[in-house]
């Protein structure tokens, strides 16, 4: 009965701790941060404006290639 209890308890303390590094792994923090504390703002803002700009280049990317291609079968006429 005891090999039961000290496994029961390992097995609850492994799974609190894989919860705790796998939340932080999820956010892209250190696996030793505080998984419940908030993100502050200035870089919630720059994750923000770094999507931004990276969603944007995105675009411009498909709208060049979509002209470029209307050019290229524009001049095969």
């Amino acid at each position: 009965m005891a090999k039961i209890k000290v496994w029961l308890f390992g097995l609850i303390i492994g799974v609190l701790l894989g919860l705790w590094g796998g939340v932080n792994i999820g956010k892209g923090r250190a696996l030793y941060a505080n998984p419940f504390a908030e993100t502050p703002l200035p870089e919630r803002l720059k994750d923000v404006g770094r999507d931004a700009l990276r969603e944007s280049g995105e675009a411009l990317e498909r709208t060049g290639e979509t002209l470029k291609d209307k050019a290229d079968s524009a001049s095969e006429r």
